[in-house]
């Protein structure tokens, strides 16, 4: 699995963090596993703002979780949270596609 995971590594590019991550030693870190870069992404002031590319992690987020098991890891193997996660995309997906081809 250590395998499959370091060839996906390799795509990676630039990997953008929230501002808990802005220290040098992450990006050192990511650094010595991968070349890609590290943008922080920082909030201007405190009010809401839809942040450039936050928004795409945060809305899949919100929608992995509408599946209650998915809410709080309580599963002994990390396949079998990965498999969980799997399902609830496929079953979003195909609730999207089977909404976009409905007759009216």
């Amino acid at each position: 699995m250590v395998s499959e995971a370091n060839q996906h590594l390799d795509k990676l590019k630039i990997i953008w963090v929230d501002s808990g991550y802005s220290g040098a030693n992450f990006a050192r870190a990511i650094s010595q596993i991968n070349a890609a870069e590290v943008a922080v992404l920082k909030r201007e002031n405190k009010e809401f703002k839809v942040m450039p590319r936050r928004w795409v992690v945060e809305r899949t987020f919100a929608w992995i979780v509408q599946n209650r098991r998915l809410i709080v890891d309580h599963e002994q193997l990390p396949e079998i949270s990965e498999a969980m996660i799997y399902a609830a995309r496929c079953r979003l997906m195909l609730r999207q596609l089977a909404s976009q081809n409905k007759i009216a």
